[in-house]
């Protein structure tokens, strides 16, 4: 993992805290004091990508409806194929609390 070589205190210090938030309103206040409103559009759009990737759209169709560049949605795409699978477990797992919700109204 690339991630590795940023292993340590500090990034345990920040998956901790980002595991200890208990819903998404802790998830918005955490991040709004953490990031840049730029930075979080930045990692909304890539998880985006990766949903409509995983859907099938054209880089075309992606790029229009989230203003990804090419590269972005490249950099994502190489994740899918040959990363460690985070996108696709964080995915399913947001279909399957949808799906729970839809049940359960």
């Amino acid at each position: 993992m690339q991630i590795d070589k940023l292993r340590g205190r500090e990034l345990d210090q920040l998956f901790k805290a980002v595991l200890s938030l208990r819903d998404l309103e802790e998830c918005y206040r955490f991040f709004d004091d953490l990031c840049t409103v730029n930075e979080i559009q930045a990692l909304a759009q890539r998880l985006e990508v990766a949903r409509m990737l995983r859907e099938g759209y054209t880089y075309h169709k992606i790029e229009t409806e989230t203003g990804a560049s090419t590269a972005t949605i490249s950099r994502v795409k190489r994740c899918l194929n040959y990363g460690n699978d985070a996108y696709e477990m964080v995915l399913e797992r947001i279909k399957e609390e949808e799906k729970n919700e839809e049940a359960g109204s």
